[in-house]
């Protein structure tokens, strides 16, 4: 019997799981160690066994198998349940859709479920496609609706208000079909990067739609409530296809948002078409679900499914899947299946609609992680054309003996009731479960697993991660670092070196045969990122979550071929992401932070940063008036009370004081320096708005939120002040968490599988 070795676990592996699943005592001390959490959670899983009449003695068994399954890292469950089963709490599911309703009744009643599945750990994801557009007449009241993006905004200020699981904000996926009458104001509602935080937006784009794409010609937009085409003054209002989805390219170049969905496929290929409508998804995207349905997520490391020795005849490229452990692997995917669907049982819902919904359906998601990992065992490219057949295979197989032992279960345990209203009632296939399949994204059970993110390629080899006292450490991935010692190209100066690039292809030093397999995001194209979502995708029940990343110097006609291709590979939905496109963005490796700089400079802000023509000029210094009025305003920052005075003259800041408390004399004197070269700036007559950009986003080494503003430093905190009060309507590139430090640890956040993650914490949006 295997036991577990916490040296197994990296120091990553190790940070995450105190930070966020180990039990902790009412003073925050952890009480538990990795190896009580595995026993803990296989225990809670195995338990529901005896409802089916196993004896004590098989659920010792059960829970043995199913403890060894995740100390060795095979297969780790989606985190609620590593977090709760086995505990008070006890909710174990991490998707979740609930329906708005065009009422106010019913929109709160959804705030209020919400908030309880975002205290359990869940995330929600939500269709405001219902809603009345804004504008039109309320009959009840007289007056008129402010449509659906003014609600989103609601529902995010009370998912700032909720802590998820008691240590995170909850993650919202928020969707609008592509012919709701106010898409144009749901495209554009994030491009203030300080609104919507909560909030990963998707368009519901129809097939009706892309037919008028491809034709090039107008198309209805239709009434919410009718779903009739929608008219004012009876006339018939439309909208152009080709302008609509250049403004869904355009703003996702620039921002990464909004993602698309591809509704009217995600209907056709549900298990019951005809009895539930899926009109949202869960906030990644790879969980399409009705309302007030749930899903279990688990994902199998795909890197531990490698023989330990390849054949002597092995040929990575003409028989890639010799050197797979398809034995190992069946049997990894049916005690996942069986302790997926346990989970079901093992549950605490956090409201009765969900409890009633999701025992209907018994829906699964069992997906992948450790990909890239296996494909370097492998010495397969990622981009590869043996790299892709591979993944169609491996999901075909997972996906076909997923399903065959969900059919053994229905034997023994019965089907799901919903089933004969299902399309497998019409196969005369018995399921346990309506779905069984999902790819998810992995951030933090792949950090606790020590393996590659989900089916994504490596983001970096080498990164540079801070540690409490600012120094820098270099962590280099596990696999390179063993054949780089193995080989002897292994050096701390050459792994540094690394750390400031995305990619390994220039360095010469290193052996052609292993840059060749080590590829990284930056060296798959956009269509290889999206070929490869959807080789997976031709054998995934549900969807898949998955970042095609661009690099900084993409245009939107790459975006728009990513995403008219997506459609045409029989993708569900895609989300691209452009490196650098949000202003401030500093990635973890030196390349890119050189290469952040705006792509344009046709707005004033940057204009403003670029060309500081005043002092380029020798402008004059403003004498100071005796007497000026001004404000002052209290901001909480990670290093106490911070006190910022502004005061004015003629209706413009004109100079900025600010007193922080109790953090010693250092402080105080950078405080001061920051202020007299503000007020010097703005005696000088440089723009505020330049003033503004050039304080935004500066991070420090205590990040912390206020009233929804994550606080990132002293400067950054004066930036928001004078935002707040002389902006002047402008749009200021602030809050973005693409790029910029986590706000538990203060390292580099990266955009990987839909979502926005920490490498060294765990931290995730989602």
């Amino acid at each position: 019997m295997q036991r577990f070795d916490k040296k197994s676990l990296t120091e990553n592996a190790l940070r995450v799981l105190e930070r966020r699943y180990l039990a902790k005592d009412k003073d925050g001390n952890v009480t538990e160690t990795p190896d009580e959490l595995f026993r803990r959670v296989a225990t809670a899983v195995a338990l529901p066994d005896k409802n089916y009449g196993a004896s004590d003695i098989e659920v010792e068994r059960l829970a043995e198998e199913f403890y060894q399954m995740m100390a060795s890292f095979e297969f780790i469950p989606n985190s609620p349940t590593l977090m709760n089963a086995g505990r008070p709490l006890g909710q174990l599911s991490a998707c979740f859709v609930l329906p708005v309703g065009d009422s106010m009744e019913e929109i709160f009643e959804t705030i209020k479920h919400a908030a309880l599945i975002h205290k359990s750990g869940g995330g929600t994801g939500f269709s405001f496609s219902r809603l009345r557009p804004r504008n039109s007449v309320v009959a009840s009241t007289s007056g008129v609706a402010s449509g659906p993006v003014s609600f989103m905004r609601v529902f995010n200020a009370a998912t700032e208000a909720v802590k998820q699981g008691g240590t995170r904000r909850g993650a919202n996926m928020g969707v609008l079909r592509v012919d709701h009458p106010d898409i144009e104001e749901f495209i554009s509602c994030k491009d203030d990067i300080t609104q919507i935080t909560n909030f990963n937006i998707s368009v519901a784009i129809t097939d009706e739609f892309m037919a008028a794409l491809r034709e090039n010609r107008d198309y209805a937009l239709r009434d919410p409530r009718s779903g009739e085409p929608y008219k004012i003054d009876d006339k018939l209002v439309t909208a152009n296809a080709g302008q609509i989805f250049n403004n869904i390219v355009e703003h996702a170049w620039r921002t990464g948002e909004p993602g698309i969905i591809f509704l009217d496929r995600m209907n056709q290929l549900s298990p019951s078409p005809e009895a539930e409508t899926i009109e949202a998804t869960n906030p990644c995207g790879e969980q399409p679900l009705p309302p007030y349905d749930s899903c279990n997520l688990g994902s199998i490391n795909l890197g531990k499914m490698v023989l330990e020795q390849l054949p002597a005849d092995f040929d990575p490229r003409e028989e890639p899947e010799k050197g797979v452990d398809w034995e190992k692997l069946k049997v990894t995917v049916q005690r996942a299946i069986h302790f997926l669907d346990n989970i079901i049982d093992a549950n605490k819902h956090p409201i009765p609609e969900i409890e009633r919904q999701t025992l209907r359906n018994r829906r699964i998601g069992l997906g992948v992680m450790g990909w890239a990992d296996m494909l370097v065992k492998l010495r397969l490219p990622y981009n590869s054309e043996s790299a892709f057949e591979l993944g169609e295979k491996m999901m075909e197989f997972i996906n076909t003996t997923g399903h065959i032992h969900s059919s053994e279960l229905a034997k023994t345990r019965g089907k799901f009731p919903n089933w004969e209203s299902s399309r497998f009632a019409s196969e005369g296939v018995a399921m346990r479960n309506a779905t069984v399949t999902t790819i998810a994204p992995t951030g933090t059970i792949s950090i606790i697993a020590g393996c590659s993110s989900s089916i994504e390629p490596y983001f970096a080899i080498s990164f540079v991660r801070n540690v409490m006292d600012n120094t820098k450490l270099i962590e280099v991935n596990p696999l390179f670092e063993r054949i780089a010692r193995q080989r002897g190209f292994y050096s701390k100066e050459l792994m540094e070196k690394i750390a400031e690039n995305n990619s390994i292809q220039s360095f010469e030093e290193i052996p052609a045969d292993i840059r060749e397999i080590f590829v990284t995001a930056a060296n798959v194209t956009p269509r290889d990122h999206v070929r490869m979502q959807a080789v997976f995708q031709q054998n995934c029940d549900s969807s898949v979550s998955k970042t095609i990343n661009l690099d900084q110097s993409a245009t939107p006609q790459d975006v728009f071929d990513a995403y008219v291709y997506a459609f045409e590979s029989g993708c569900k939905g895609v989300t691209i992401y452009r490196d650098g496109s949000r202003a401030n963005q500093v990635l973890s490796t030196g390349k890119t932070t050189d290469a952040a700089a705006p792509a344009e400079t046709d707005d004033k802000a940057a204009t403003a940063v670029l060309s500081p023509e005043p002092a380029a000029t020798g402008a004059k210094v403003e004498e100071r008036p005796d007497i000026l009025t001004g404000i002052t305003e209290r901001i909480r920052t990670g290093y106490g009370n911070l006190y910022i005075t502004i005061n004015s003259k003629d209706g413009q800041p004109f100079e900025v004081f600010a007193q922080i408390g109790k953090s010693g004399w250092s402080t105080m004197a950078d405080t001061e320096a920051i202020c007299r070269m503000i007020s010097l700036a703005l005696r000088s007559n440089i723009p505020v708005s330049a003033v503004i950009e050039q304080l935004t986003g500066i991070g420090g080494e205590s990040p912390l939120f206020q009233n929804g503003e994550l606080i990132k430093s002293i400067p950054d905190a004066i930036s928001m002040v004078l935002k707040k009060h002389f902006g002047n309507g402008e749009t200021y590139q602030r809050g973005s968490y693409y790029g910029q430090p986590c706000p538990d640890c203060g390292n580099r956040l990266v955009h990987d599988s839909g979502c926005v993650t920490c490498q060294s914490c765990g931290y995730t949006k989602c």
